[in-house]
């Protein structure tokens, strides 16, 4: 077996022409958005709401609150390797990168790269393995390794030189709260992140992205209703200028009230003690149309994809390799 598996990038910019390529993860949330008769309209919308709230956030450095636009490029990374003497690719993660332009100087700034997270990897295991794991069982089971191989494949794509190339900062990658958790107001506060919570216990996602590398802290960002997840590698709250952060918080809380509005555009916010659910009727859909019910069926299907073409030819083969590299758990 060579050493190594290598890592390889395209990037694609997401505007309102966006179109999900033949390559493209199709259950990732900016793909659902991209397909159907409302295509442009559900991208010019969902565009709008991220410049409308990151303007509002920088209102401080803006009393007009129209000076930035939000850019926003696809990040693709593939997996390269040698298998049997044949050269294998097989697309692995995908990521968003965000960039902001100031239209009164013309300048851009970088914003961070992670924010949506996708993995062809994550929807096996969540879809594929941990189900047969559960298969016979009387209580829920979670297999000791789950997540291991992910987990060292994430570590060493941003370690890679394709990524360091690109990328100068760690990734953050920010999700809704989990709806088997209860999250605690503290009395943390937070210029820009707002206001912070902590979890009762770590959920399966938070175990999971610790795998990863990954730390976890909770926030509800200023005018919002409910907090954020926020998984990242060194110090969150000194690493990334006021910028940054709020371009991630602008991206991810449009994306979360259009994919879960039942918890991020209700109509009251987070409670000092807070549970959140989908159950949840006080709330107003946006108008943009998203179709869970396909991303659920589509993450399953991926998952038996990345069975066939990955994991039963060349597990054992990425195993050997990824066993070299510990895991480092945030």
């Amino acid at each position: 077996m060579s050493d190594d598996f290598a890592f390889s990038i395209t990037t694609t910019r997401f505007d309102e022409d966006y179109s999900p390529s033949e390559n493209s993860r199709t259950t990732t949330n900016f793909a659902n958005l991209a397909r159907g008769e409302h295509r442009r309209q559900n991208l010019r919308r969902a565009l709008a709401m991220i410049d409308d709230r990151f303007n509002g956030l920088a209102g401080r450095h803006d009393p007009s609150r129209d000076r930035y636009t939000v850019e926003l490029e696809i990040v693709s990374a593939d997996l390269q390797f040698t298998s049997a003497g044949e050269s294998q690719r097989f697309p692995l993660i995908e990521v968003l990168d965000v960039q902001i332009l100031d239209r009164d100087t013309g300048e851009r700034h970088p914003g961070i790269v992670g924010n949506n997270f996708s993995s062809y990897v994550r929807d096996y295991d969540f879809s594929v393995l941990l189900p047969a794991a559960n298969e016979n069982t009387a209580e829920f089971t979670v297999p000791d390794d789950f997540g291991d191989l992910h987990g060292r494949l994430f570590q060493r794509f941003v370690a890679s030189e394709a990524y360091r190339e690109r990328f100068s900062a760690e990734p953050v990658i920010c999700i809704s709260v989990s709806t088997s958790r209860t999250y605690r107001r503290t009395g943390h506060h937070h210029r820009v992140l707002g206001t912070e919570y902590q979890q009762d216990d770590f959920s399966l996602t938070d175990e999971y992205f610790a795998r990863m590398g990954l730390e976890v802290r909770y926030f509800m960002p200023p005018g919002g209703v409910a907090p954020l997840a926020f998984y990242f590698r060194g110090d969150l709250l000194h690493d990334y200028t006021d910028l940054q952060l709020i371009g991630t918080i602008s991206v991810m809380e449009t994306f979360q009230k259009i994919y879960r509005p039942e918890i991020y555009n209700a109509h009251s916010p987070a409670a000092d003690v807070y549970r959140p659910t989908l159950d949840h009727g006080d709330f107003s859909p946006t108008p943009i149309v998203y179709d869970r019910e396909e991303r659920n069926r589509l993450g399953k299907a991926q998952g038996r994809f990345t069975e066939e073409a990955l994991m039963k030819p060349h597990r054992a083969q990425l195993e050997q390799w990824a066993a070299r590299y510990p895991v480092l758990v945030g």
